[in-house]
């Protein structure tokens, strides 16, 4: 190779590996992000399908009578000895239909996963998007605070606003932000640590922009993917806490049911009807594990340095 070759700048567009090899560089779009949005797509289908059970299904009048029925107790499974398709899944001790309850319940599982996140989420970002971009005394106050939040059992918070408030569900939600906040505000405050580093932020600073603008106009956006991640991390840990305190009586109270407080009703049926604890205690794990998995396929997506992966 001659050294006028060697001197030659870069051709644009063309990858110097792509060259040394011979070979021309891979043409349209690269095959990185089409494999996050068909993740999410795949992941999307069964959430969809789940919501579309749950708030769809009650409407056709092809759910079994959701109802007391003390002459059909504890019936096992359809596919069970003892069964009957008029009762799929079976029934508990009260003769309800469990596949009734289940998709009555969701509902309220469901809203719980989802207004919670966001109790969560709203607070947690923006303290830590103030600690991690204004540094100073701020970020060492809010530091503080995280920590000791995150040293404190989130079942003793939990105990002490459940006995000074009463069980309800805008007590529940308060509980849900008061032990979510800080482990999304942590997450922020790292992320927005390295953001407030780069490039694009040191030149709006040199050419004037004001603290609020760089704040809420150009970081937060950066922190979307971020954001996504936690929020649909949130709403798992949040249908988990929920099913957690009403297994301790602390969640959902009657009239009202979610699955939370159907795993906790089946706790002592485990010997004789194992199915009355075993459905609800199914479908939280199953609906969990599918918003994990869809935040991670949505991090993905929007994170460019790991769409090149």
């Amino acid at each position: 190779m001659s050294r006028t070759e060697l001197d030659a700048p870069d051709a644009p567009g063309v990858p110097v590996a792509g060259r040394a090899a011979g070979k021309n560089p891979p043409s349209g779009r690269a095959r990185g992000p089409r494999r996050p949005r068909t993740a999410v797509f795949w992941l999307a289908v069964p959430l969809v399908a789940v919501a579309a059970l749950v708030f769809v299904l009650p409407l056709t009048g092809l759910l079994p009578e959701g109802g007391q029925d003390l002459s059909k107790t504890r019936l096992p499974p359809a596919l069970l000895s003892g069964g009957t398709w008029d009762h799929p899944l079976g029934t508990d001790k009260r003769g309800q239909d469990i596949l009734t309850e289940l998709v009555t319940s969701g509902r309220l599982t469901i809203m719980i996963g989802l207004v919670g996140a966001l109790a969560a989420i709203v607070p947690g970002v923006l303290v830590g998007l103030l600690a991690g971009y204004f540094r100073g005394w701020a970020d060492r106050v809010i530091s503080i605070v995280i920590d000791a939040q995150l040293a404190l059992p989130f079942i003793l918070i939990a105990l002490a606003i459940i006995a000074n408030r009463g069980s309800s569900l805008p007590v529940l939600f308060i509980v849900l932000a008061l032990t979510g906040w800080a482990s999304c505000a942590r997450v922020t405050r790292a992320s927005t640590l390295a953001i407030r580093e780069r490039q694009f932020v040191l030149g709006l600073r040199a050419v004037g922009a004001s603290e609020g603008r760089i704040v809420f106009r150009h970081v937060l956006p950066n922190l979307a993917g971020t954001i996504v991640a936690l929020g649909t991390l949130q709403v798992g840990t949040a249908i988990l806490v929920e099913s957690a305190l009403s297994f301790l009586g602390l969640g959902v109270v009657p009239p009202r049911s979610s699955w939370g407080s159907m795993l906790a009703s089946g706790q002592d049926e485990l010997g004789q009807a194992w199915w009355i604890a075993f459905f609800p205690g199914l479908a939280i794990t199953v609906l969990v594990l599918l918003v994990n998995l869809l935040g991670d396929a949505l991090l993905t997506h929007h994170d460019p340095r790991k769409r090149r992966r």
